[in-house]
């Protein structure tokens, strides 16, 4: 039996992420937790590409062009959705993960879902609080394992 499994060290790893403006107080400290992550496990800077789009539902096209690149390992997809007082939540929602998930199915590259999909404000500051949950850093510590991961099945006999 041959068991495999990814690492936290990202010395050498190319790791690119996909952010959304929209309600980018939240994204951008998701953001700052998942540099802050990348750094501590070995990440260069050189090593990290960070492209801007204008909200979630933008996600999926930009993590296809980024993954389709020679210089990634993985991409990991930062956005926050709130639930407001019409069905445009749910279609933005829905449409982000269903095409995250088709990126990383046709890529064959580790694409990491970090969208907030909260029904309030509250519950998404919460989620991205540099203080406290901060789940960008789960994210890029996510992609990270999952890069090396990808790594041991490529150098596997």
């Amino acid at each position: 039996m041959r068991e495999l499994s990814g690492h936290s060290s990202g010395k050498g790893l190319r790791v690119a992420i996909a952010i959304a403006r929209f309600n980018e107080h939240i994204t951008r400290q998701l953001l700052d937790g998942a540099l802050t992550t990348l750094k501590e496990r070995g990440v260069e800077d050189k090593d990290i590409t960070v492209a801007w789009v204008p909200g979630s539902f933008e996600l999926p096209g930009t993590a296809g062009a980024l993954a389709r690149s020679d210089d990634v390992d993985a991409v990991i997809c930062l956005g926050c959705v709130i639930k407001g007082e019409t069905a445009h939540f749910d279609y933005v929602a829905a449409g982000a993960a269903e095409g995250i998930a088709r990126v990383g199915l046709d890529s064959g590259k580790p694409i990491i879902f970090g969208v907030l999909a909260t029904y309030t404000t509250d519950q998404a500051i919460k989620r991205a609080d540099p203080a406290g949950l901060n789940l960008g850093g789960e994210f890029a510590a996510a992609a990270v394992e999952m890069a090396n991961l990808h790594r041991a099945i490529q150098d596997t006999p």
